[in-house]
């Protein structure tokens, strides 16, 4: 009869678990919908990528003139 107390923790226990899958299922649909490309698209060209990732702040202006230089040279 004790046990009776404590089954308001399993219910909440449950629904924790049910709306954790439910917030999986949403991110794995949301991520199925993404149109864009995760690798670089078909015909793009080094200088093209190199362009992008000095837009994207991911490399600094030495670094790109850097690697411009070693594509020119290739």
């Amino acid at each position: 009869m004790y046990m009776w107390g404590f089954g308001w923790l399993g219910m909440i226990i449950f629904w924790i678990v049910v709306i954790f899958f439910i917030a999986l299922v949403v991110k794995w649909l949301l991520q199925q919908g993404r149109s864009e490309p995760r690798g670089p698209a078909q015909g793009e060209s080094a200088l093209e990528i190199l362009k992008k990732r000095y837009a994207r702040a991911e490399i600094n202006k030495e670094e790109f003139e850097q690697k411009k230089k070693d594509l020119a040279g290739t």
